[in-house]
């Protein structure tokens, strides 16, 4: 008997991932869908995904979705509900939202999402009716604020090598990223390079993770010292004549300074910072520097650093350095965001955009909704919030205060949702929302090439909507008018291809993909870095960093002009000895997967790594309930040893559901939502707590 052939069809992952895989996905009778396997089509994606997306069935089809509009009926957080129509839902919502008007000005009203979806047309919708609205602006800052203008300060553009290069590379550097568990295509590309070259692949980390056990050279430095690690390397590079002169003459812009400056930045100098031995920073430096095609490939952990921004340009200096940008297989990459150049005026309102409304930050949510007078600018409290994409309630800093936020009587709250999460409970209306396979939407990626369409596979539970429908039916409720409102999400695929110059939909539904990456010197920046001289920039003038007009600025004067290590972290004290990074789990993707079996049982509970020797000194058992505790709280979770990290340092991976914690308490409760120069951001991995055995009373 023949076995049965499941038709497979092409789709993109929509989850908060700088991969955005390309995947193949079993579509079933009756309205389901099977496997997710990795497209082949896809040459980034290569066929391999992670096993939570592989397993996607198990989320669209959950029994717990959401399916009805919900009002509340108790108390804030009480879990009393009673179905409403979706009529009854939109109207009561629109009607909140001009009651909030009225009486406080439009900018009572914030519309608040993140990246729950990658899809542009699902995700930054949002925009479109803020604009159109003047409610308050959204200054977005959870992720990428503080990597990112590190890395631009260096080369002008957040673009650099292909990342399928890595493949080609005779060294991959996997720096700041646990890429087996979030970004898994990394670990394809590398593992290929030494499969099929004999590549070595060096990983820095501030824990033993798992792509960390994949390494022929393991850094393990303690969190925040990357800037003193790679200041160490280049010191070494100019000390032993690896610097490629030629090249730095050509493309550089003060060599010579740099080269006296880092005098000092010796191996010594950074062993007291990052912990490593003198021999470890020798022994990198002398890999790379006699091996012209390294790949440079940074990851994320800069961006939980308060002094990121300066790390990142500092572990990208090496790489101009050893002028290894001038090779196949060489150079350094954090992001391509800048060789998309797409046109989302229709997608995101941009052509009604009043550049004298206020922009909140979306890290100090916790702040705004409590009244801080600093974080809402000056301006008047927000009264009414449209939630789309995001838990705030379990993923934002600050817990406590954004908990208080949220209870508050005179806040209304919509939260447009597919499970009862953190956030949803604080609502007042929930609605329920679809999923990737139950839409239409255009992806990029930031950590490839690939503009990409996802269609609508499947249909939608009943009851369900997209955040597209959601938006729109808003709109006509509200008397926001654009032409965007009245365009169904393929006709604003079509319209930004088209105005991208990208071609047509009709192009891109027949190809799955465009392939956009740039020719190979412009890639590499062999025509010269994107600024006025064409020099790479050593020397870093913050204020002209392109992403200065994006949000709050400054203080430049404090920051670093030349790569250094800057010493801005938030440090262990008498108080609170230890350094704790809150690091991504490889089932979860941030609160995403929470609600999966599969991943709760493979994760386990929530625990925090712990040096055997540290717990001996706290009088800590393995297993055992300990309490973890700072200036903005106190979390509960169970302590698990572990000899992978430098005494002192603390990490706990994944963001639980708060009512996974003993004391209903997520990990979020110890994060600052401080604004870290040049640009703002939160630093999640940088934090100072106390552990100490709980003892129940």
């Amino acid at each position: 008997m023949n076995k049965q052939i499941i038709p497979r069809h092409f789709s993109t992952c929509p989850h908060d991932c700088p991969s955005a895989c390309a995947l193949d996905v079993e579509v079933l009778p009756h309205n389901k869908i099977g496997r997710i396997y990795g497209s082949e089509k896809q040459t980034y994606t290569a066929g391999v995904i992670c096993a939570k997306v592989a397993r996607y069935a198990e989320r669209i089809h959950h029994k717990d979705r959401l399916t009805k509009p919900l009002l509340r009926k108790g108390e804030k957080g009480s879990g009393q509900w009673h179905e409403i129509s979706w009529d009854e839902a939109l109207d009561l919502t629109a009607e909140a939202f001009k009651k909030a008007e009225t009486a406080y000005g439009s900018e009572s009203i914030w519309p608040y999402y993140y990246a729950g979806t990658m899809g542009l047309v699902m995700r930054d919708g949002i925009n479109r009716l803020r604009h159109a609205m003047k409610y308050s602006g959204f200054y977005s800052t959870i992720c990428v604020t503080l990597a990112r203008p590190g890395y631009i300060a260096g080369t002008g553009l957040l673009a650099g090598p292909d990342p399928r290069e890595m493949a080609k590379s005779d060294c991959v550097v996997i720096w700041g990223t646990n890429a087996v568990a979030t970004q898994v295509n990394v670990m394809t590309h590398a593992m290929r390079a030494r499969k099929e070259r004999g590549a070595k692949i060096v990983v820095i980390d501030i824990y033993q993770n798992a792509t960390m056990q994949q390494a022929d050279l393991a850094l393990c430095l303690k969190p925040g010292s990357d800037g003193a690690l790679a200041c160490a390397v280049m010191h070494i590079l100019f000390r032993d004549n690896l610097a490629d002169r030629d090249y730095l003459e050509r493309f550089s812009d003060c060599p010579n300074e740099l080269e006296a400056y880092l005098k000092s930045r010796t191996p010594e100098w950074a062993s007291a910072i990052t912990g490593l031995t003198t021999d470890e920073i020798e022994h990198f430096a002398k890999l790379i520097g006699t091996t012209k095609k390294t790949f440079f490939r940074l990851g994320y952990g800069f961006t939980r650093q308060r002094n990121g921004s300066v790390a990142i340009h500092a572990a990208t200096s090496i790489a101009t350095v050893l002028g290894c940008w001038q090779y196949e297989g060489g150079g350094a990459f954090h992001n391509n965001g800048a060789i998309y150049h797409l046109n989302k005026t229709m997608i995101d309102g941009l052509d009604v955009i009043d550049p004298t409304i206020r922009m909140l930050d979306q890290s100090q949510i916790g702040r705004i909704l409590t009244g801080d007078t600093q974080a809402l600018r000056g301006g008047g409290p927000v009264k009414a919030m449209l939630i789309q994409s995001t838990n705030p309630v379990s993923v934002s800093p600050e817990q406590e205060l954004v908990k208080k936020g949220f209870v508050r009587d005179d806040l209304f709250t919509v939260v447009h949702e597919q499970f009862m999460t953190d956030t949803a409970k604080m609502a007042d209306v929930i609605l329920p929302a679809t999923m990737f396979l139950e839409h239409d939407d255009l992806y990029y990626g930031g950590g490839q090439q690939y503009l990409s369409y996802g269609k609508k596979l499947v249909e939608a539970p009943e009851g369900c909507k997209s955040n597209h429908e959601v938006i729109c039916a808003l709109a006509k409720r509200l008397g926001a008018e654009h032409a965007g409102f009245s365009m169904s999400p393929r006709a604003m695929i079509d319209w930004t291809l088209q105005n991208s110059g990208w071609g047509s939909l009709d192009q891109l539904a027949k190809d799955d993909l465009i392939d956009c990456q740039p020719d190979f010197e412009t890639a590499h920046y062999l025509k010269g870095f994107n600024w006025p001289d064409g020099k790479y920039r050593f020397k870093v003038d913050w204020s002209q960093v392109p992403l200065a007009n994006d949000g709050p600025m400054g203080p430049f004067a404090d920051l670093p002009t030349l790569p250094d290590h800057w010493n801005v972290l938030e440090s262990a004290t008498k108080d609170y000895p230890f350094r704790l990074a809150t690091s991504p789990s490889r089932q979860f993707l941030n609160s995403t997967f929470t609600e999966t079996e599969s991943s709760i049982k493979r994760e386990g509970r929530p625990t925090v790594m712990i040096h055997p020797l540290d717990a001996a000194k706290m009088n800590i058992q393995e297993g055992d309930e300990v309490e973890l505790s700072n200036e903005r709280g106190a979390v509960r979770l169970h302590a698990h040893y572990f000899e992978g990290l430098q005494q002192g340092v603390l990490i706990a991976e994944g963001i639980w559901p708060n009512s996974a914690h003993p004391d209903g308490r997520g990990i979020n409760t110890l994060t600052g939502a401080d604004q870290a120069a040049p640009f703002g951001g939160a630093a999640f991995h940088d934090n100072h707590v106390a552990i100490r055995p709980y003892l129940q009373h």
